[in-house]
């Protein structure tokens, strides 16, 4: 049985080693997490446990296996078997009754992703946000990536537009203009994360910017 460690560092649980949850769990493993990962093929679970003694073969995801794995003691749990509707919402429904402080699903539809938030777990469309970060990086040659954190909030990451060269923050007035706010500046080798008011915009800085989907569109078209 899995037991929670004493360490500050949370545990992440990963159930479903798929493309997405395989990833996802060498991802945090070579990242040094400490991980739980539960699958019902040996061969994808064997490859884990040179990560990690926590790595299971169940042929099923009842309450009781789960409970009986451990896995209720991880901070963080993320379901990576989308595909399969029923095992999906059964799982999320028994991690959520276990306690399990974190549930994370994935799903296929939004419909699939409306059941998941009513039993408590957050949800995550991996196909679709990967969809639109490609579009965002079609769309606009100066994007580089885009991320969608919620329907208000995106995050852009973009190269500086012409018009802002030699410019300060302050006389740019991104958020006036676009409604969006500077998080970081990548200027050469140097990762600028608290920008000042006076910051003067170089050829070639790298902007990190949130927002709305509209605001971050028009600051990428700006010419």
């Amino acid at each position: 049985m899995f037991g929670k460690n004493k360490k500050d560092k949370d545990i992440y649980g990963i159930i479903g080693l798929g493309r997405f949850g395989h990833a996802l769990a060498l991802e945090l493993a070579q990242a040094g997490a400490d991980i739980m990962v539960i699958d019902r093929d040996e061969e994808k679970v064997r490859e884990f446990r040179e990560y990690t003694e926590s790595a299971f073969v169940t042929k099923s995801l009842d309450k009781k296996t789960l409970s009986e794995s451990g896995i209720q003691n991880c901070d963080v749990v993320v379901i990576c078997i989308g595909e399969h509707l029923d095992t999906s919402i059964l799982t999320t429904l028994n991690l959520v009754s276990l306690g399990v402080p974190h549930v994370i699903a994935k799903a296929t539809s939004s419909e699939h992703g409306e059941i998941l938030e009513k039993l408590g777990a957050e949800v995550v469309y991996p196909e679709r946000d990967i969809a639109l970060r490609l579009a965002h990086r079609l769309e606009a040659s100066r994007v580089l990536d885009y991320i969608q954190l919620s329907e208000k909030l995106n995050i852009s990451k973009l190269i500086a537009p012409d018009r802002i060269i030699g410019k300060s923050v302050l006389e740019a007035n991104l958020r006036a203009r676009f409604g969006v706010n500077i998080i970081a500046v990548e200027s050469g080798q140097n990762i600028i994360e608290t920008v000042m008011p006076d910051y003067i915009f170089k050829p070639d800085d790298i902007l990190f910017v949130s927002g709305n989907k509209q605001g971050l569109t028009r600051l990428s078209e700006w010419e």
